[in-house]
């Protein structure tokens, strides 16, 4: 045997299969950690146990739609009006058509768009939610986003039932121009005819809540309130420095700076939402009080 081919006997494998027994493999396979701004490192698994807040430092993690649903509704819920999608009436195109950005936007995050709205029990009672997404076209609201919101009160009208609805959003989507405007005082009206008919209108401002949304249905709740750190504002930082050339100060536009000057009614940890949530609409309504079982 010539000396390459002994050299080369060293890496051919003599027994075929996975030979490591199962106990020595890893554990924890690529991706299931996370690593919060403030660099503290959490198992994934640990996250979701903790209402997706990072324990160590309490940072509220983005989640959707259907996280929330979970955290809200004792279990089972009908979802409203999901079959509504939106269409590109201006024949809108920047760098990319706007229907591609929609088809591409439905294939990423196999949503139809930006808010999903649905009823069900949450501590034994009925309310209705509509829940924004952010992952579809950063949460921007368009005419499905506000014709479901609208919808979504037109529900909790007729069947006399709480409303809440959890702001996330980057504002107006562009790409509908007027359209997308037209839904802050359709939605603002008919959250005008939900307070007439004296049903309450829960607004959480989750990160972010910006643009368009935080001018309208996102600050007109009978309580407002966010989670901690949230970035709530008209105009994010980004836009008030590129505009004005200067630095917001730390903390600005931030849920804590917000409740300092009586924007807020009071800010929540995740974990404790669906109680505090409860607790309200009980003392509201004058209704007796409920514990929370989950």
């Amino acid at each position: 045997m010539c000396i390459r081919d002994r050299t080369m006997s060293w890496f051919k494998r003599t027994k075929k299969g996975i030979q490591t027994p199962t106990e020595l493999k890893k554990d924890v396979p690529k991706g299931l950690w996370y690593k919060s701004p403030t660099g503290k490192i959490v198992d994934t698994e640990q996250l979701e146990r903790n209402f997706f807040v990072s324990p160590e430092d309490g940072y509220h993690v983005r989640i959707g739609s259907n996280e929330y649903f979970d955290i809200l509704f004792d279990g089972n819920y009908k979802e409203l009006n999901p079959k509504l999608t939106s269409k590109d009436p201006l024949k809108f195109t920047d760098t990319k058509k706007y229907t591609d950005r929609l088809k591409d936007a439905k294939e990423k995050t196999k949503l139809n768009d930006a808010v999903r709205t649905a009823v069900g029990e949450s501590m034994g009672k009925d309310i209705v939610i509509a829940c924004m997404d952010f992952s579809f076209i950063g949460g921007s609201m368009g005419s499905v986003v506000g014709e479901k919101i609208a919808r979504a009160a037109g529900y909790a009208i007729n069947q006399k039932i709480p409303f809440m609805i959890i702001s996330k959003s980057g504002g107006a989507r562009m790409m509908e121009a007027a359209l997308s405007l037209m839904q802050l005082a359709k939605t603002s009206v008919k959250l005008a005819q939900l307070a007439e008919a004296k049903i309450p209108y829960i607004s959480l401002c989750t990160d972010p809540t910006t643009g368009g949304t935080t001018a309208s249905f996102a600050m007109l709740g009978d309580i407002n309130i966010s989670e901690p750190g949230a970035l709530i504002a008209f105009a994010g930082p980004r836009v008030v420095r590129d505009t004005t050339g200067k630095e917001l100060p730390e903390g600005f536009q931030r849920a804590e700076f917000l409740k300092e000057h009586g924007f807020l009614d009071f800010i929540t940890h995740r974990k404790d939402l669906k109680s505090k949530v409860n607790l309200y609409i009980d003392l509201i309504l004058n209704h007796p009080l409920r514990e929370n079982t989950v």
